[in-house]
């Protein structure tokens, strides 16, 4: 089979291989663009997520709004081509118009409960996170590469419950790489990852005036951290105006603490402290509003639609839930995303909150593996 693609024209090969070929040949590979997009006017909050899984011949993506107290999904998979471009999974399409500048997502549904025309444009560098890094025994089970970007988004969304016409609102994306669990399960004898399974993640990117946060931040079930950053970036609204080097500054000596909805694995809110370079103290407070985003909605914890798992040639997926019903205790609605509004000593300005806490979780109150808040 011929893999040599238009890309290898381009002087950026890192292996003896075609580009599309990964350099690992670990069945789960993949590469991955996540987007969210958050109106705090219009109350609504809408994200894309798109995966390609080399090795299993997949590529799936989602699309999905809450709403007016509904959540709106659609989802599809297929084969992946291995030619890589059009980036196009059923009706939905993702073009790369100006990398690391301006991206196009469309959903072009054929029953037309659900569609959008949508382009992000961004107003901060691309920045690199820390990697995540994970091991069983001696199989390293997830090792990936991220970057966060901040922009704007323009554009139509046809729900069923009305048409949207979002100008410049808030948006944040990420893309990142490597190998991390996805799929159906592996066969052979069980994981011992641990003897108490868990995760812990709060991540929690803000838009200032003339600046952007973001913070990042794995724990353990007894609240040790094993993966942390906090970072300060310029926005620009013109980004041709942006320098060629952006000075992105750490911020040292986190902590934080989530605030919790009783009954509930739902934030309410979050504290962020640290410290600047100059010593001032970062403060950041983050209160939640409007409708709960729940990343199943993009395949996290999804049955159905689980990332990477082969559903056959061409399938799509159209799905919506009352928001006012859905039960807290089910765990594949642990993972969260919510809008924030932002206040940094005299600043404010608005954020989304990410939480996911399954297992127990100490500083947070979580005693057993699907217990609420206190």
């Amino acid at each position: 089979m011929n893999y040599i693609t238009p890309f290898d024209d381009y002087p950026i090969h890192q292996a003896i291989e075609p580009i599309t070929i990964p350099g690992p040949t670990d069945r789960n590979f993949y590469d991955r663009y996540f987007f969210n997009g958050m109106d705090p006017e219009n109350e609504y909050i809408f994200e894309i997520g798109i995966g390609l899984y080399p090795n299993r011949h997949v590529i799936d993506a989602h699309f999905s709004i809450s709403y007016k107290e509904k959540q709106y999904s659609f989802h599809a998979s297929q084969r992946l081509d291995q030619a890589r471009v059009p980036i196009k999974i059923g009706p939905m399409t993702l073009t790369v118009d100006e990398p690391m500048n301006e991206l196009t997502f469309v959903l072009d549904d054929p029953d037309n409960k659900l569609n959008c025309n949508l382009k992000f444009s961004a107003n901060s560098v691309a920045h690199q996170e820390p990697r995540s890094l994970m091991m069983e025994g001696t199989r390293t089970i997830m090792n990936t590469i991220r970057f966060t970007q901040l922009g704007k988004w323009t554009g139509t969304i046809l729900t069923e419950a009305g048409s949207l016409t979002p100008t410049e609102i808030y948006g944040i994306r990420d893309r990142s790489w490597g190998v991390r669990p996805v799929g159906e399960p592996e066969g052979g004898a069980p994981g011992m990852l641990n003897k108490e399974p868990g995760v812990y993640w709060c991540w929690a990117p803000v838009h200032f005036k003339n600046f952007c946060t973001q913070f990042g931040t794995f724990q353990d079930n007894d609240g040790n951290t094993t993966q942390i950053s906090g970072h300060k970036l310029p926005l620009y609204d013109d980004m041709t105006l942006a320098p060629g080097e952006i000075e992105v500054e750490t911020i040292h000596s986190l902590h934080h603490s989530v605030n919790w909805q009783k009954g509930t694995r739902w934030a309410t809110g979050a504290n962020i402290s640290g410290q600047m370079k100059n010593k001032d103290e970062f403060d950041l407070k983050l209160n939640t509003f409007g409708p709960v985003f729940f990343c199943k909605g993009i395949g996290y914890q999804h049955d159905e639609w689980k990332h990477g798992i082969w559903k056959g040639e061409l399938e799509t997926g159209y799905e919506v839930w009352d928001l006012t019903s859905i039960d807290p205790g089910d765990y594949t609605f642990f993972h969260t995303h919510q809008m924030a509004n932002a206040t940094l000593g005299s600043e404010t300005g608005i954020g989304m909150l990410e939480n996911l806490v399954v297992g127990r979780h100490d500083p947070s109150g979580f005693k057993d593996f699907f217990d609420g808040a206190e």
